[in-house]
């Protein structure tokens, strides 16, 4: 039975612990960049904890995702006033509003055609900006899906998780889109990602962790606490997923053989939210808390 553990964690708090940090990513820059969901900002935090932020033009935007962009920049949705972000990494700040309004921007990644892809929660749609900032939108074949968050597969399409048609859709650069229901009623699929063979997501409601072939095909593994909230994925270069646990302050991993290993925080209540592999190799994500955390990802 897998059971929590332990690993080397380091805590790098924020001055203001409402400031609510979101989406993590690593940067080009070799530091990481994140959203603060709640100051209306980007800020970049050095592997030795140095931080800077960037304000945005307006204070309740809500910057969510981000992603590092095929230019060199950074990008991110702000999801409250329905529009895409970039910034530098010397802090130039910009943004693009989207053609349809409404949109509810959450979900970006760099796509396999030089632009960035996103979901837009709700406007059921799929949106590509390009680095220029001319933005196209593809309506997607379900109403009230709720496409959160999305990834490039290895098969050069884009797949996404439909929260609310608790499906994964698929939908190639040039617009033909697949809808894949799961097996599990009302899992809740939230956070995605590709690990070069399959795609792998977080099932929020069911407490569990999804993997998807890149011709449909579906296998779920269960958490030991089904209440544990597992929200965002990524994949690390090994093949195995790491995954955040909003329910009980853990991250947890999961191999391919469903092998389920558990990572307590120092703090239970840190509710942590968006995780990616750092440029130390190491596994960082934001806590709503006012922090961001570094997990060593050395196995006990």
């Amino acid at each position: 039975m897998p059971s929590p553990h332990t690993p080397s964690v380091t805590e790098f708090r924020l001055t203001d612990e409402k400031a609510g940090p979101y989406g993590i990513t690593a940067g080009p820059d070799g530091a990481l960049w994140l959203t603060l969901v709640h100051r209306g900002s980007v800020a970049r935090l050095t592997l030795d904890g140095a931080f800077q932020e960037y304000a945005l033009d307006a204070p309740d935007c809500r910057p969510t995702v981000i992603a590092a962009g095929p230019d060199g920049a950074l990008w991110f949705t702000r999801l409250q006033d329905h529009r895409i972000g970039r910034v530098t990494v010397d802090g130039e700040v910009t943004s693009f509003a989207l053609p349809s309004s409404g949109g509810g921007p959450y979900g970006i990644t760099a796509g396999p055609d030089g632009a960035l892809w996103f979901t837009e929660t709700t406007g059921d749609r799929i949106g590509r900006i390009s680095v220029d900032g001319e933005v196209t939108e593809f309506a997607l074949p379900v109403a009230g899906g709720f496409p959160s968050a999305i990834t490039t597969g290895p098969d050069g399409a884009l797949w996404f998780t439909l929260n609310g048609a608790n499906a994964i859709g698929r939908l190639t650069p040039d617009g033909d889109t697949a809808v894949h229901p799961l097996p599990t009623e009302a899992a809740g699929p939230v956070g995605i990602a590709a690990d070069g063979r399959a795609l792998w997501f977080a099932e929020i409601s069911a407490g569990r962790i999804g993997r998807i072939s890149v011709d449909g095909r579906i296998t779920e593994f269960p958490l030991p606490d089904r209440s544990a909230g597992p929200h965002a994925v990524v994949a690390a270069a090994d093949g195995e997923c790491w995954f955040t646990q909003w329910g009980t302050g853990r991250v947890g991993r999961v191999t391919e053989d469903g092998e389920i290993t558990e990572y307590a925080l120092p703090d239970p209540s840190s509710e942590p939210h968006g995780i990616t592999v750092g440029p130390d190799g190491a596994l960082w994500t934001a806590l709503e808390t006012g922090g961001v955390a570094q997990v060593e990802r050395s196995l006990p």
